[in-house]
């Protein structure tokens, strides 16, 4: 090929510095808050995001140390034509004492600011004043008594105030979708979309009928393993109406692409409306296929 026809090295670095930032930021998507997870929908969503935004810092500060100690050192201790090589350090105490104990004091760093934020992550808050679950307790309305409720992990502490001040709801994976079963004198349940009162501490007992499956709204914390035969936990506070859009993390079946899930937040009176016109829709619907299937018995040979 000519000299006039090869291409220059220089636009070659160009072109591959260009082809990996457009690699970056084809799955934008993915990406969440591009370089920290999703949060600002609940309060463990916005502690899982600080504690990963505060681990990161940390550890762009030590690859950039490490990094200019190695550029500075390739730079310094170049070989050069005619000139002596550099010394072999072959064996240093004090270096060695000296990044042991700095590892070991990065480690102790990293150690404690994650359980200052553990246990707020794991630990449900209390509702706001104002939320449905809250708002039964203070007028003494009976619906807000779900029992005694355990939560997330070995020995985690059950929530703070009575046990009528958190709405908890029975989460079940089935391919390909989300069955929630709410609290209350009345049947009521819904699929896919889950519907919620803000400022209500909202727990979750999530479980699955038939293969793994993972409960997962970004912006509301972080996902929960859907199990056969055994219940995982989590929670979130929504203090705005809003919609949260999710989906199951983890292959189910050639369905799991299709299995949405989202958390629709509403006043504690729109909550209470929903939770009344979905209790008569289930009649509704159980008396219309009761008679049916009386229809067609009566039809039948």
């Amino acid at each position: 090929m000519p000299r006039a026809l090869r291409p220059a090295p220089q636009l070659l670095r160009r072109a591959a510095v260009a082809g990996v930032l457009l690699s970056l930021l084809a799955p934008a998507a993915a990406l969440a808050n591009y370089i920290s997870p999703e949060d600002g929908g609940s309060p463990n969503a916005n502690d899982i995001n600080t504690l990963y935004v505060i681990t990161l810092v940390i550890a762009i500060f030590i690859f950039l140390l490490v990094e200019g100690v190695l550029i500075y050192s390739l730079v310094k201790f170049r070989a050069r034509r005619g000139g002596e090589p550099p010394a072999q350090i072959r064996g240093n105490t004090q270096l060695e004492i000296g990044w042991t104990i700095g590892a070991a004091s990065i480690l102790v760093v990293l150690t404690v600011v994650s359980f200052i934020f553990l246990g707020p992550i794991k630990n449900p808050a209390g509702s706001k004043p104002g939320g449905y679950v809250a708002e039964l307790r203070n007028s003494g309305g009976g619906a807000g008594n779900h029992g005694t409720l355990q939560f997330a992990a070995l020995e985690q502490r059950n929530p703070p105030g009575p046990a009528n001040t958190h709405l908890n709801i029975k989460v079940n994976g089935q391919q390909f979708l989300w069955r929630y079963d709410y609290p209350g004198s009345q049947q009521v349940f819904s699929y896919v979309d889950m519907v919620v009162p803000t400022n209500t501490t909202v727990t979750l007992d999530i479980s699955a009928s038939d293969v793994d499956h993972s409960w997962w709204i970004p912006k509301l914390g972080g996902k929960a393993d859907a199990i056969p035969g055994h219940i995982n936990h989590t929670w979130f506070r929504i203090s705005d109406p809003g919609t949260y859009e999710g989906q199951c993390a983890e292959l189910c079946g050639e369905g799991h692409a299709d299995m949405y899930a989202r958390v629709i937040a509403v006043t504690p009176d729109q909550y209470k409306a929903w939770l009344t016109q979905q209790a008569a829709d289930i009649k509704e619907s159980e008396a219309l296929l009761a008679l049916e299937r009386k229809t067609r018995g009566q039809s039948g040979p």
